[in-house]
């Protein structure tokens, strides 16, 4: 086929200069019967369905191969035929194609049929939300406490009708967590949704469905869910679109509140945190609807259920027995209890954030923070501070200097780069030592003396740690000058 210019030249040949179609084809270089098509017929386009030619489509060998490959992805990939295989049967029915033949049809087959993951393609139906409907998953985030990194398990709630959302932070996710998550969740939304959709968590479901039977969830979840008035519906395995809206408010939540990781106090001091920052973010515009989230939170609540009278109390109570060393197993860990041995069987009772262990006589023989609630893992300063000798600019700059506990981040504040460069050289040989929380509370005791004694004068002007002890000398009084005078 010509090009339009090509195709307008021939007709402006032919119909303004009424040149022939042999003269259009000598001064072109275009053929007669190309002339011809062009110059005096009309070039409409037409709907014409391409179809497919060749004895794969017009014989019945590429129904027999299509229902011979849906067959096979049903089973096991090692027990799937592949293409020589497959060339070998259609021979014994009377294939005459080539092999090559087979070979592109199964190509085309694969390319249409299954998806990047050699799984087969399926239609998803867009969903629509009514308002009171909510949506939980759990996000792994990082925090940064006392110097160290903490995993945080947040559990999120969003809302589709409205976009808002609500996020928790939890040290894991048990069903002591999960349900204390909820009941804050619900407590910030300031209602409850009608109906919460969730994934196969452990700590709610007991069995996903399949094989033509419904979810089975865990007996302390339907009696929260019952107290609170919601309806649970669990997705289907392998099914995260089904609660599209949470997985993408896990990632929004990760890379919006928690990049840089936070430097928190307690997960108290992070809760009140992401509350705040939850609030600022319903603030914005819905994509869509252009309303204020906040707004559609309103709105979402008239149609919510309310928030029942007593909260649900949340723990986990179970008969344990100790050791001969006094030790019960706790979250995986041996926990000593005080006079556990004068008894046969004890009482655990687990809360999302402590534990307590009660004799059978109602006596609390122990009780204390869960070991995960203390679970944490070293900054990698080591190669943080090995970077930081070759950029010592870099240093207050870095996103891992907030991590720095007082004194450390103070004395290496300084302006001067060449007493930068030492004392994280210092800090280096330090922190293969100690670890950065104790370097910080032994600071004058590590700190070197001769470094005092080696500064230059101009140089103890930019250290903090210098001082000019002739301005403390001349507040002393001078009371033992003037006795010696009148003497």
């Amino acid at each position: 086929m010509l090009a339009m210019p090509e195709i307008n030249h021939i007709k402006k040949l032919r119909n303004i200069k009424s040149l022939s179609i042999n003269e259009i084809s000598k001064r072109t270089g275009f053929c007669w019967e190309t002339v011809k098509k062009y110059a005096d017929k009309d070039q409409l386009p037409t709907d014409k369905i391409p179809v497919k030619k060749g004895m794969m489509y017009e014989e019945k060998w590429g129904e027999i191969v299509s229902d011979w490959l849906m067959e096979d992805y049903g089973l096991k990939k090692k027990l799937r035929r592949n293409n020589k295989v497959l060339f070998g049967q259609l021979q014994k029915l009377g294939f005459k194609g080539s092999y090559r033949t087979l070979c592109n049809f199964i190509a085309e087959w694969k390319d249409k049929q299954l998806d990047e993951s050699e799984e087969l393609k399926e239609e998803y139906e867009r969903l629509t939300h009514p308002p009171a409907e909510a949506q939980v998953d759990f996000g792994i985030t990082e925090a940064v406490q006392e110097g160290k990194v903490k995993d945080i398990h947040c559990l999120i709630m969003s809302f589709p009708y409205s976009n808002g959302g609500l996020a928790v932070p939890l040290p894991a996710e048990n069903q002591e967590c999960f349900l204390e998550g909820l009941k804050i969740l619900f407590r910030q939304a300031g209602f409850v949704p009608r109906k919460l959709r969730l994934d196969n968590l452990p700590a709610a479901v007991v069995k996903a469905r399949g094989n033509q039977q419904e979810t089975v969830f865990t007996e302390a979840f339907q009696r929260f869910a019952s107290h609170y008035g919601f309806e649970a519906q669990a997705c289907n395995p392998r099914k995260g679109n089904e609660k599209g809206h949470v997985e993408n408010k896990v990632g929004y939540v990760r890379y919006n509140f928690f990049t840089p990781s936070p430097v928190i106090q307690n997960f108290t001091h992070l809760g009140e945190m992401l509350w705040e920052q939850s609030k600022k973010d319903h603030q914005r515009k819905h994509y869509k609807k252009g309303k204020l989230i906040a707004d559609l939170l309103e709105e979402e609540k008239k149609y919510g259920l309310a928030l029942p009278e007593t909260e649900f109390p949340v723990f986990k109570k179970a008969m344990v027995t100790a050791n001969k060393y006094g030790e019960i197993n706790i979250d995986s860990v041996a926990i000593h209890v005080p006079n556990s041995y004068h008894y046969n069987k004890l009482y655990l009772i687990t809360y999302w954030d402590k534990y307590k262990v009660v004799s059978p006589h109602g006596e609390v023989l122990s009780e204390g923070p869960r070991p995960y609630i203390n679970k944490s893992r070293e900054i990698p300063w080591n190669s943080i501070l090995k970077n930081w000798i070759r950029k010592p600019r870099s240093v207050v700059y870095s996103r891992y200097f907030p991590y720095l506990p007082g004194r450390i981040s103070h004395y290496l504040s300084i302006d001067s780069m060449k007493l930068r460069k030492e004392r994280v050289i210092w800090l280096l040989s330090c922190i293969l030592k100690f670890d950065m929380q104790e370097i910080n509370d032994r600071f004058y005791e590590l700190l070197p003396a001769e470094t005092k004694e080696s500064e230059s004068f101009h140089d103890s002007i930019e250290h903090p740690f210098d001082v000019n002890w002739s301005m403390y000398d001349s507040l002393q009084p001078l009371n033992d000058s003037r006795s010696k005078e009148e003497v």
